[in-house]
């Protein structure tokens, strides 16, 4: 039986759910270090945006880590090995929520800030004046949502996750996952729009 790796899928494009890499070998360094060499970018990218560099060097390293201990409870026949991870680093990061949503407050503040600054500065173009309201707009939004909301709505606009990989990396239904980014998306309509083409991206 042939087994399958992550270098069986081409570069950039993520595997589907159900072709995982076997994790059950007596020495998996081998493809842990793929899987590193793989997943570890996009992931602190994911992590650095919601609790920052330093946190995301650390939780990245944890994530691999626990993967490695509990690789036996993976299963590719059940699920990719991306949502795995990022159901790791999610859980991981819920220690860090107080951290996030100060870090998203204070976002909000200075961005109000550099606003008013730039509203006084010639040399400031309207884009960027609407840019920086925007950012603002979604600072706040995303300091006010739920947890479990806010987790699904950016493992799928920051995290690139299919509705069905967020369902596995939550360990929630599918349909759960739906009626969250939809509730999600109906509030940001009021307090963040420049989230809205994002997330119906992430869900296309």
């Amino acid at each position: 039986m042939t087994k399958t790796t992550a270098n069986s899928v081409r570069p950039g494009e993520p595997p589907p759910l159900g072709d995982g890499p076997d994790l059950s070998e007596p020495d998996p360094r081998s493809v842990f270090g793929r899987l590193f060499d793989e997943h570890a970018e996009s992931l602190h990218g994911y992590l650095a945006r919601r609790v920052g560099d330093q946190a995301a060097d650390d939780l990245v390293s944890e994530t691999f880590l626990v993967a490695l201990q509990q690789r036996h409870t993976y299963d590719p026949a059940r699920a990719g090995v991306r949502p795995w991870l990022y159901g790791i680093a999610t859980n991981l990061l819920r220690r860090h929520v107080r951290q996030e949503v100060r870090g998203w407050r204070a976002r909000a503040r200075v961005m109000g800030t550099d606003r008013l600054q730039a509203d006084s500065h010639e040399a400031r173009t309207t884009e960027q004046v609407a840019a920086q309201q925007q950012v603002r707009q979604l600072a706040g939004a995303l300091a006010a949502l739920q947890p479990g909301d806010r987790d699904v709505l950016l493992l799928i606009s920051w995290g690139q996750l299919k509705p069905a990989e967020v369902s596995e990396a939550l360990g929630i239904p599918v349909g759960t996952v739906h009626s969250r980014l939809h509730r999600v998306r109906r509030w940001l309509r009021s307090h963040g729009p420049v989230t809205t083409q994002e997330t119906e991206d992430g869900d296309a």
